[in-house]
């Protein structure tokens, strides 16, 4: 068996064959310590494959502590929606039946990858208790969820959401501090295990202080600003956002992580989501670079041009002409 801590046991099955010797009428059973010895090292072949990669590594670190340094990754759906949903155009309109969408012109030519995948929530209790003015803003937010979604902007994700979206992010774990890399526009956050001054203005990802509980790592982070959202659905927050993270191993490349969410102008109480993040084991695992601040000028920008850049799309069944709207006052310049 393999576990965290490496190679902790085997279990050795006698093996015995019986042989037919050619011309004896007798058989005799041969206790073959040859094929025992080969699957003994079969298991520790085996034991050897897990721990190529990122899984090279001891599971605590110098000081005792759950070694975290690695890629993780989340595999939820909560980016797009943090409670239970079904399938749904990604942007919709009323189909031929009134409950069954279809998909809306932004995202026609797309198909089947213009639509939100189904997914079992992540909110403990199901319900995001937000006060009535904020659950009216929320359900606007998610019927313009193109035009002010900060993740669709290529603007840095905040906490918690940047842990699940579906982008890798890369920990880099010291005594002091834990380095937290994320491939979506390049963001990080340091959190930080001994005192420091907060910063001296509110920030996009937060301010992060840490300490141990057990084998725990326990996360308050604060002074945020109010431009980040939770989810591709709408959820928004004001910049009173306090958030309580628990990152706790389950398993050697296993994480349980935990976000209580607090913030008295939007919800009635506080609330909590969970999930699992996962290391990534591939022998090549590595954080790339996603700059995706390249992909949205031209959608958010393309408006100041002289001359339009991007004006006419042609597919086989599909004919997409654009025309630009010039937004009013500041929004004019605005990425």
């Amino acid at each position: 068996m393999v576990d965290g801590e490496g190679l902790t046991s085997l279990t050795y099955v006698a093996i015995t064959y019986e042989v037919e010797i050619p011309n004896m009428r007798s058989q005799f059973k041969l206790p073959t310590a040859l094929i025992a010895g080969a699957t003994m090292g079969a298991i520790f072949y085996l034991a050897a494959i897990q721990m190529t990669g990122q899984a090279t590594r001891t599971a605590r670190t110098t000081d005792g502590r759950p070694n975290l340094n690695g890629i993780w990754q989340a595999t939820t759906t909560a980016n797009w929606d943090l409670l239970p949903h079904a399938m749904r155009p990604a942007v919709g309109q009323p189909g031929v039946y009134p409950d069954v969408p279809v998909l809306a012109a932004p995202v026609l030519a797309l198909g089947s990858v213009g639509g939100v995948p189904p997914g079992p929530g992540v909110v403990e209790g199901n319900e995001i208790p937000y006060k009535p003015e904020a659950a009216a803003k929320k359900k606007e937010n998610a019927e313009h969820w193109l035009d002010r979604d900060p993740e669709v902007r290529c603007y840095m994700p905040g906490i918690p959401r940047a842990m699940y979206m579906p982008y890798p992010f890369q920990i880099t774990q010291g005594t002091n501090k834990i380095e937290m890399s994320f491939e979506f526009t390049g963001a990080s956050r340091t959190i930080h295990l001994d005192p420091v001054d907060p910063p001296p203005a509110d920030t996009w990802m937060g301010h992060s202080v840490g300490h141990w509980e057990g084998n725990t790592l326990v996360v308050d982070v604060s002074h945020f600003n109010d431009r980040t959202w939770f989810s591709r659905s709408g959820d928004f927050h004001s910049d009173a956002l306090h958030v309580v993270e628990r990152f706790t191993p389950i398993t050697a490349d296993a994480l349980r992580y935990e976000a209580t969410i607090e913030d008295p102008n939007v919800f009635t109480r506080p609330w909590k989501m969970s999930m699992v993040l996962y290391r990534q084991l591939e022998a090549n695992a590595q954080l790339m670079e996603y700059k995706c601040v390249d992909l949205v000028e031209e959608t958010f920008l393309g408006h100041l041009r002289k001359k339009q850049l991007v004006k006419h799309w042609e597919g086989d069944t599909i004919v997409i002409d654009i025309t630009r709207k010039v937004p009013p006052g500041d929004k004019l310049y605005e990425r």
